[in-house]
């Protein structure tokens, strides 16, 4: 069974889609997966199909060549009318706009005081920045799922109380998180929350929705989500979530919560904005179950940004000493140069040409090469390596990466949360971690929302 190209092609005429690369943007899918559609060995699958079917507006019969006995294929030579389930116009289509779902209201819930007991389940816990934050608002952790040992060892030691379930999260929802021996909780949840990585979908039907997922983090999430059932849920990740694969990721996100029974609003929220001396931009997805959304008195919004926003000096004075990573003298003879403030623009320009390489002739490279902070700026975003050439923090004074203790603080961790494994190790979970402060913001708003039930 093969595509008849000739009757996608004069179709494509009827619609004045001049080209393959119009007709896979409306399809949302590259050209290559298009050509692979067209091309002489495809074998189409039924949703795939049909799928092109409605762009076209063109039967099943008039699309496909089918292969006689001798291999030999025939051709459906008329037009025929397409039935009515294949006859749908082009535009009438159920897309979904991810900024239809993007919420701009904001309310100040800093003196938010549960009225209940909230039940938390955290996903890819890691060291536990947003299970601390949303504890700090007034959540009480059930289960925090995390695969990796020593962000596992992390939890255990500065919460010996808290569920740590060291699996893979797409085993324990493959058997179902309440089958498991671990998890002993019957009742309602509350949140569900986790930040799964940013991940492609692999699309193969006629719309987005959970079999997309499979192969992600995200899936298992979403399976999470189903089983459970909770009221709200907190799904945060990187800002280029917005825009990643053109928008398709977080709208099929979106879909599948939709599917779930959630109403679902995002926005991105930076940290900066809430007691965290670091910009770090994040999107926050907040989904309200159905049934709650239905009945609700007040609105859900997202927090409002606190007045002052703390900078690297209001932060780093009398931090525990602690591990902390050394650069190479080579690179302190250079970013002894570097004012606080300043970066690679700075460094006379023989040093600079050499430092950044061919960085510097393509238009002077990131302004992040060779940077050292102020002490009255706030961080940038922390990554998971403290000495990386194209994210340079240096310290405001001192040549030399931040410690492990400063690193914590930067991301709004109190000095008694403590982390277990080697330096490197402790840099990736504390670089790789919702920031405190940002999370009981957002644990805040969520606690407001449900205490009106």
């Amino acid at each position: 069974m093969l595509i008849n190209k000739t009757a996608v092609k004069t179709a494509m005429k009827k619609k004045n889609i001049s080209t393959q690369t119009e007709l896979a943007e409306r399809l949302r899918m590259n050209k290559s997966q298009l050509s692979q559609m067209l091309s002489e060995g495809f074998s189409p699958i039924k949703t795939n199909v049909l799928k092109l079917m409605k762009e076209l507006d063109i039967s099943y019969k008039e699309i496909i060549i089918e292969e006689t006995g001798d291999g030999m294929p025939t051709f459906s030579n008329a037009f025929i009318v397409a039935e009515p389930t294949e006859q749908l116009d082009l535009f009438e289509t159920n897309t979904i706009n991810r900024f239809d779902y993007r919420l701009d209201e904001y309310e100040d819930v800093r003196n938010t005081v549960p009225q209940h007991t909230y039940t938390l389940v955290e996903t890819f816990a890691g060291a536990g920045g947003l299970s601390l934050g949303l504890e700090q608002a007034g959540l009480d952790s059930i289960a925090d799922i995390e695969l990796d040992h020593q962000a596992c060892e992390t939890l255990r030691h500065n919460r010996p109380t808290w569920n740590v379930m060291e699996e893979d999260i797409n085993e324990i929802a493959r058997l179902g998180i309440r089958n498991h021996k671990q998890f002993n909780f019957d009742g309602e949840l509350d949140v569900l929350s986790g930040g799964y990585p940013c991940q492609s979908f692999s699309y193969a039907g006629l719309r987005h929705g959970l079999d997309d997922t499979r192969g992600t983090l995200f899936y298992p999430y979403s399976q999470l989500l189903n089983q459970l059932q909770p009221k709200v849920f907190i799904a945060e990740n990187v800002k280029g979530l917005v825009n990643h694969d053109n928008g398709r990721t977080l709208e099929t996100m979106i879909q599948v919560f939709e599917e779930a029974g959630y109403h679902v609003v995002w926005n991105i929220l930076n940290a900066w904005n809430y007691s965290v001396a670091q910009k770090r931009e994040r999107i926050v997805i907040i989904g309200i179950r159905n049934d709650l959304y239905q009945k609700q008195k007040k609105s859900f919004k997202f927090p409002k940004s606190h007045v002052y926003k703390p900078v690297l000096n209001d932060i780093l004075r009398n931090v525990p000493k602690s591990l902390g990573a050394t650069y190479p003298q080579s690179k302190v003879k250079i970013l002894d140069l570097v004012p606080p403030g300043g970066c690679w623009v700075d460094l006379p320009d023989e040093i600079a040409k050499k430092y950044m390489g061919a960085s510097y002739n393509s238009g002077g490279g990131r302004r992040g090469m060779a940077r050292r902070l102020s002490w009255n700026e706030p961080s940038l975003t922390l990554t998971t390596s403290p000495a990386q050439k194209q994210t340079e923090r240096c310290h405001p004074e001192k040549t030399r990466p931040f410690t492990i203790r400063e690193y914590a603080r930067i991301q709004s961790f109190p000095d008694s949360w403590q982390f277990v494994g080697s330096m490197g190790n402790q840099y990736k979970q504390i670089g790789n971690a919702v920031p405190v402060n940002l999370a009981k913001a957002i644990g805040q708003s969520v606690i407001n929302y449900l205490n009106q039930f």
